[in-house]
């Protein structure tokens, strides 16, 4: 499985359908069209990305798009500041399930872990894997915004509440994926959870770094740039 190899092959010697089925192929632009994302499940639908990643207003459109194709099909939640209350985030889970989305992402309540009120956090999480009904949640934390501290708190909290995998970034903030971030993540989580880098990736240089510092997806909006690159 790819996304397993990932953590223990070099990103030259995956094969391009597993290099491919490490992307979640992400088109987030506040001005995207119907055209944007006809050809974003056309393109997933020829590289055999792992999956889509798309605004929740866009799952349905998708969904009838993708066809029976296996690419998953991934929406964001409580995007892109994570200040949602709970019950919005439950909400937008439970109607992008019946949408036809498989994977959830979702942004951490930053302010409330600044804050220090780490059970709400906690909670706020917990709500949005209930109402995902075994659909795959990721939850964004917002790296660029965290020490190092931080980052492990988070990841605690994820994994506490019964999240499937962390993530680095939005896209949104003033910085996205790092390396020393990832590397973080991958020690406080080991293999228990996935490991998703998003946010700047934006060449294969910068993917194989995120692979060898231990994530196993990759958000992208440059993904057929990455792949069919030179892998130098």
């Amino acid at each position: 499985m790819a996304t397993k190899d990932a953590l223990t092959q070099g990103a030259e010697t995956l094969s391009d359908n597993d290099f491919a089925k490490l992307f979640d192929h992400t088109l987030l632009s506040p001005t995207a069209t119907t055209k944007d994302y006809v050809a974003l499940c056309n393109e997933a639908n020829q590289y055999q990305f792992f999956s889509i990643c798309v605004p929740p207003v866009w799952v349905n459109s998708c969904k009838a798009l993708l066809g029976e194709s296996e690419v998953q099909l991934c929406t964001v939640l409580g995007f892109p500041l994570g200040y949602s209350v709970s019950e919005s985030k439950a909400f937008e889970a439970e109607k992008a399930v019946k949408d036809g989305a498989t994977e959830l992402d979702m942004v951490m309540a930053l302010t409330q872990f600044k804050d220090g009120d780490f059970s709400k956090v906690q909670k706020d999480i917990e709500l949005v894997v209930k109402a995902a009904a075994g659909n795959l949640v990721k939850v964004i934390l917002e790296t660029g915004y965290l020490d190092k501290s931080e980052i492990v708190k988070a990841c605690q909290i994820c994994e506490a509440a019964g999240a499937d995998f962390v993530k680095t970034s939005t896209g949104f903030a003033s910085s996205g994926a790092t390396v020393e971030a990832i590397q973080v993540m991958r020690e406080t989580v080991g293999s228990r959870l996935g490991v998703k880098a998003s946010g700047g990736i934006r060449d294969f240089q910068a993917a194989k770094a995120m692979i060898k510092a231990g994530a196993n997806r990759l958000g992208a909006s440059k993904s057929i740039e990455i792949i069919k690159g030179p892998r130098i």
